[in-house]
């Protein structure tokens, strides 16, 4: 058997496009602020099971009772925002 930590479970969900264009689904894992910014911490969905390979931040801008989310596009905001979140994990 998997791990049972990681059958798909509630989580909130959204989409984004990956490189290839194509679509994949996200689990938010985690949720935080950091410089009055809100970010999601997704993990990739496949066939119902949250993938442990990897996390992805993303920057989240709330609509109502919805929300979207967009790529944080330059590298080393990406890495500072990373950082400032594994910190926030750490205390």
């Amino acid at each position: 058997m998997g791990n049972e930590n990681n059958e798909y479970n509630e989580y909130v969900t959204f989409h984004v496009t990956a490189k290839d264009g194509s679509d994949v689904e996200m689990a938010v894992m985690d949720e935080f602020d950091f410089e009055n910014e809100h970010y999601v911490v997704g993990a990739v969905i496949q066939d119902d099971t949250i993938l442990d390979d990897g996390r992805y931040i993303y920057r989240s801008v709330i609509e109502g009772e919805d929300f979207k989310v967009e790529k944080i596009k330059r590298e080393f905001d990406y890495n500072r925002i990373a950082q400032a979140y594994m910190n926030m994990e750490e205390a």
